[in-house]
């Protein structure tokens, strides 16, 4: 008897991973947008953004996705009152079959849904790199990562695209339409203008907010120098750029606080401050009261409000 092997199709065949990320951003956060050589999908999990994708504008909820082709430029502002949580992954794939993802965005279902907690579980243990850093332009493996648990990224990724095409194209049910797309207002460009150029580096400094940025950093990012830095936010904003960017990391520590979902020793490391005594002292520095005070004043107001009702 003669056994001839049968090489098997793979449809969806993924080379690398770019990066994956997690973010929890703040309810005001824009990203004016880039443009690269690979795919790259923002999921929502959490609020609502509008995202840019070439020339037309589409608002995103809470379990929608949306695809983003090699080139295609793309951009990102949140809306709403609750800060996003966004899930961002980009790779590189020749395969034929992600002709199928150009110009699309839909909502996920509960197992679709449950492949991208798979994804990002499987990259939690791989990868050394924290997912929650937006400028981090190349992941690396963890030193100990458990076997196959690179693998396991690609596998749960393959079969995520593949389970998307299957469940649009094998069940004869049309091609998901892209959501109805709008105008904004202005479109998102810069401009030469201080006003505007300020405002640019807030939404830099808000990008980076779970990292030590430094003075440098922002005079490289922006090609200026420090003099013209610190002229430019003492006279718009009445203090040094690095003041500024505490002010944001202590908002953005109150409202973690407030919403309750990680301690202060998480929050401190979270924003990436040294320790949670700095972390502690920065904040009753900017507040006049410690985390602790800060979040028995806000149950204290929260319990006075209840009483109302």
């Amino acid at each position: 008897m003669t056994y001839i092997k049968t090489t098997l199709k793979r449809e969806i065949a993924i080379d690398s991973i770019i990066t994956i990320h997690y973010f929890e951003y703040m309810k005001d956060f824009v990203f004016h947008g880039e443009s690269h050589d690979f795919w790259e999908f923002l999921y929502v999990d959490q609020g609502s953004v509008i995202v840019q994708a070439g020339e037309n504008h589409f608002r995103m909820e809470a379990g929608d996705i949306i695809f983003h082709e090699p080139n295609e430029f793309h951009a990102i502002r949140s809306v709403g009152n609750s800060s996003p949580n966004l899930v961002v992954m980009s790779f590189i794939t020749n395969s034929p079959a992600m002709n199928f993802f150009r110009k699309k965005n839909f909502t996920l279902n509960k197992s679709e849904r449950t492949l991208v907690s798979c994804i990002l579980n499987a990259a939690r243990e791989a990868l050394a790199t924290p997912l929650h850093l937006p400028s981090i332009e190349q992941v690396k493996i963890k030193p100990n990562a458990p076997f196959g648990s690179q693998q396991m990224i690609l596998l749960y990724l393959e079969l995520f695209l593949i389970t998307l095409e299957q469940n649009y194209l094998q069940l004869d049910a049309k091609p998901p339409e892209r959501k109805r797309h709008f105008p904004l207002a202005t479109p998102i460009e810069l401009s030469d203008t201080k006003a505007q150029r300020i405002e640019e580096i807030i939404q830099y400094m808000q990008f980076c907010i779970c990292e030590q940025l430094n003075t440098n950093q922002i005079c490289q990012h922006f090609s200026m120098s420090r003099s013209s830095l610190q002229k430019l936010f003492q006279k718009e904003k009445g203090c040094g750029p690095m003041e500024y960017f505490n002010r944001i990391k202590i908002q953005r520590a109150k409202a973690m606080i407030r919403d309750g979902s990680k301690n202060f020793t998480e929050i401190a490391r979270f924003l990436s401050y040294s320790s949670p005594q700095y972390f502690s002292r920065q904040f009753k520095k900017s507040t006049g009261m410690s985390p602790m005070e800060y979040a028995s004043s806000v149950k204290g107001i929260s319990q006075a409000l209840k009483g109302d009702d």
